[in-house]
């Protein structure tokens, strides 16, 4: 079984959305074979693609960060998102944090990064804004050796 991993930007903007989901999805659906994605479902790049990887027919692991996580997102829509897919998942990971910190996102990420065979960035290509950013992660996965597909719209920069 194939298992792609992914990290991202929270916020999407408008501009690169379409440009994002369409990279997604013909990275999930052009694979053959069974495919495990991993997430951890934080809103933006994260939830978008275990949306997708769903509908692909991947089976889903989340990565929790934290015991507290659910409390991090913003807004009812968010949290629906995260609890509806989480619902659909095959396998929750939770790693050993009780708060959501740099340093739990951190571990949430480069297990991530270490379980996969390939990782997805829905990266600007921007340094990362925190400890565990997606720049942080991608090049974690990039010293292991790991493909690493970045999926950006280029001129789009985030909020």
């Amino acid at each position: 079984m194939k298992r792609i991993g992914v990290t991202g930007h929270r916020s999407i903007p408008d501009e690169a959305l379409r440009h994002v989901e369409e990279g997604l999805r013909a990275l999930l659906a052009g694979h053959e074979g069974p495919l495990e994605a991993l997430s951890s479902l934080a809103d933006g790049a994260d939830q978008l693609f275990a949306a997708i990887a769903l509908e692909c027919g991947a089976d889903l692991t989340v990565v929790i960060p934290s015991g507290d996580y659910e409390e991090g997102f913003e807004g009812a829509e968010a949290l629906d998102r995260y609890l509806g897919l989480k619902r659909r998942a095959v396998q929750e990971v939770r790693m050993d944090f009780a708060r959501s910190t740099d340093e739990a996102y951190y571990a949430a990420g480069t297990y991530i990064a270490d379980s996969c065979d390939r990782l997805v960035a829905v990266w600007d290509g921007l340094p990362a804004r925190g400890h565990g950013g997606t720049a942080e992660i991608v090049a974690y996965a990039r010293a292991l050796g790991k493909p690493v597909t970045v999926i950006w719209r280029e001129g789009v920069t985030r909020d």
